[in-house]
């Protein structure tokens, strides 16, 4: 935050102290040597802290101040949550929180749903980035590996929405794309094969909603769970609209499903451009989709990352994992390779040959 400005009345300086409830949560949201500490205080030059036992004294400027209390809060938050708080996750945090100055509750803490004796709410930065990007536009794409929250923050605001009565239905779809396995051998009807393409969609909603009002809000349309195919042609007013798995489209579904879009309806697309599934040579339609719709106005690209993975610890390491073994794989693959000297060349013919090259 900039200083005050010359002839400017100077805020107020205050101190004020932050107490941790536990030595390992102010470990935690501090991170290794304090290093969230000196996140803050390069954000806010005006503000200091000095750590002391379990607690944080911050003296600056009063707003500034009221600000990096609330970030403690946010941090301490976070930890109990087990969230990896890096430094990145810090400067997000305080530009959350220096957008958002005005509101009176805490960022990353609101609820979005309360369903059967469960509170489902962002656990990490980008997934209150994710959130309040669903509340600002029509459009919104979450882009992550598995394990972010895409879908299930997604179906949470999806079921918020229909409850308050902002949309009169919950439609949700994915592509019935094979992802190694051959959907003729699987047994039955044409409905019991997608099924459990579309089954993490039911399990979701199951855990949102009353598993006995399913059936009925099925029944009535007011909530659908639909393959992709079954979208082309209709015009979706007044629902909310979810895409899943969206790297398993290809540019022209995409396409396709975008302009769907109806009056009073409002689309979340989400997947993982690591893990397509569509045949060779195939372009995935979420992986082109960020180039051609970047910048239009009232469409979102939010990005979640490793850090943000809120299941078992193993799976962000995983993701971490992979992810650098496929970076190291491309530019493997980037490098040309070298042509093989033919037999009988000689050594200073080879040299020559190359130096032309």
């Amino acid at each position: 935050m900039s200083s005050t400005p010359p002839g400017a009345t100077r805020p107020l300086s205050v101190s004020r102290t932050y107490d941790f409830s536990s030595r390992d949560s102010m470990v935690q949201s501090l991170g290794p040597q304090d290093s969230s500490v000196l996140v803050i205080e390069q954000a806010f030059p005006e503000v200091s802290l000095r750590v002391r036992d379990l607690e944080i004294a911050v003296t600056g400027p009063s707003p500034q101040v009221d600000v990096v209390i609330r970030l403690l809060e946010e941090l301490e938050a976070l930890a109990r949550q087990d969230s990896v708080i890096t430094a990145q996750v810090v400067k997000r945090l305080v530009d959350l929180l220096v957008r958002n100055m005005s509101t009176a509750t805490p960022t990353m803490t609101q609820n979005i749903l309360s369903s059967r004796g469960r509170k489902i709410r962002p656990k990490t930065v980008n997934q209150s980035a994710y959130v309040d990007a669903i509340d600002a536009h029509t459009v919104t794409f979450g882009i992550g590996p598995a394990g972010t929250g895409k879908t299930y923050l997604a179906m949470a605001k999806a079921v918020q929405a229909l409850q308050a009565k902002e949309v009169n239905r919950i439609i949700l779809t994915r592509p019935a794309v094979e992802a190694g396995e051959r959907l003729g051998f699987l047994p039955g009807s044409l409905n019991e094969k997608i099924d459990p393409y579309l089954r993490p969609l039911y399990d979701a909603l199951h855990d949102m909603m009353d598993p006995e009002s399913i059936p009925r809000l099925m029944e009535a349309g007011t909530i659908e769970v639909a393959p992709l195919a079954y979208m082309r042609g209709r015009t979706l007013n007044d629902a909310f609209i979810i895409l899943d798995e969206a790297q398993n489209t290809t540019v022209e579904q995409m396409k396709m499903f975008l302009t769907r879009l109806g009056f009073g309806s409002k689309m979340v697309i989400t997947g993982d451009v690591t893990q397509v599934d569509l045949p060779t040579g195939a372009a995935s339609g979420l992986r082109q989709v960020r180039g051609i719709l970047e910048g239009v106005e009232d469409i979102d690209f939010t990005v979640l990352e490793a850090v943000d993975v809120v299941r078992h610890q193993l799976v962000s390491d995983i993701v971490t994992a992979y992810g650098r073994w496929e970076e190291g794989e491309q530019r493997r693959g980037e490098r040309p390779a070298r042509r093989r000297p033919s037999r009988g060349e000689s050594r200073p013919a080879r040299a020559e040959r190359e130096d032309g090259e």
